[in-house]
């Protein structure tokens, strides 16, 4: 009887399942669309473009995820440090649970040790890791859930220089081959086009400049629970904002700690040239077999936007960068 039962309620789950992705089906046939960079279409939700599969993943996280109070979200651009920013907030969790030359992160991929909001928790909040409550999004402040906003759990956001953001994404789209698709029906436009498309806000994820001044704007009203960082910074002084991101998350690294160099032990264990040499990062697909995983890591840098885009490109970027984020307070390096 008791089988029965259960069978009985699997049953029920999967209708109901099936009844919630046929809702958020129908939602996002009324939206308005456009042409993304692949052969994909890109939906307007709540100000912002985004891909059928994401979009999905954000409609049944807004209306479903259980945030808990310690939860901390690590939050993104699409391309702008996020697996960085995973692989350090990691290691400094961690810290007191595994030894350096131990870590996970020597195995297990940064994207699969922080699992996603709209992506592997959208339908599931349980599938996190309860001991290390860290989640990553990309997802705009203003549609983050509404429950996440309401539990007061914090936020780290990390930004960069939009030439190194376009530049960086449309590498990705460029060279991602969805496994099992064959990449001749879903070659990305090319990088005049995508610059057109990047400077009208039609990106993942985008417009780029709504997404950063969306969390700036709210870490200078709430700086106590929003954290918000560069990558040109971390990069320059990785040192200091480690230790700024451990107190931030109510891990600070102790007096004995820092004599026993864990602050750099950290910052190396989670550098672009050791992550990037890691086999676990170099072979293999995440994302349900989708993404080659050495497409995550490229050049770590800053400043590649010079090998790619002409200098009237250039100044056209950072002239919508600074009519965008004029009066904000918030600048870019030049």
């Amino acid at each position: 009887m008791e089988f029965s039962s259960s069978k009985s309620n699997e049953k029920e789950d999967h209708r109901s399942d099936l009844k919630t992705l046929n809702l958020y089906n129908e939602i996002i046939s009324t939206l308005p669309k456009r042409k993304g960079w692949k052969s994909d279409e890109l939906y307007h939700y709540q100000g912002f473009w985004h891909d059928f599969f994401n979009l999905e993943g954000l409609l049944s996280a807004q209306q479903h995820f259980k945030p808990q109070t310690n939860d901390i979200i690590l939050s993104s651009f699409p391309k702008t440090g996020t697996t960085w920013l995973k692989a350090l907030s990691f290691a400094i969790m961690t810290r007191s649970s595994f030894d350096i030359s131990a870590s996970p992160l020597l195995t297990t991929m940064p994207h699969e040790c922080v699992l996603s909001l709209e992506g592997a928790l959208a339908h599931n909040s349980f599938h996190r890791n309860q001991d290390t409550p860290l989640i990553g999004t990309h997802v705009p402040y203003t549609s983050l859930p509404k429950s996440m906003i309401d539990s007061g759990c914090k936020i780290i956001y990390i930004c960069r220089d939009p030439k190194d953001t376009f530049v960086s994404l449309w590498q990705f789209a460029r060279n991602a081959s969805l496994k099992g698709v064959d990449s001749s029906t879903s070659e990305v436009v090319d990088l005049e086009k995508a610059f057109e498309l990047f400077c009208d806000g039609v990106t993942y994820y985008g417009p780029y400049w709504d997404h950063v001044l969306g969390y700036w704007k709210a870490s200078l009203e709430s700086p106590e629970r929003i954290l918000f960082l560069k990558f040109e910074d971390l990069k320059k002084e990785a040192l200091f904002y480690v230790k700024k991101m451990a107190e931030f998350v109510g891990y600070p690294f102790s007096l004995k700690e820092e004599e026993k160099g864990m602050v750099q032990k950290i910052v190396d264990l989670c550098s672009f040239q050791n992550l990037s040499e890691l086999e676990v990062n170099k072979t293999g697909h995440l994302h349900g077999n989708l993404f080659e995983k050495r497409l995550f890591f490229r050049k770590g840098e800053t400043g590649d936007w010079k090998n790619y885009l002409t200098s009237t490109m250039a100044t056209r970027l950072d002239q919508i960068t600074e009519q965008k984020l004029r009066s904000s307070g918030l600048t870019f390096n030049a």
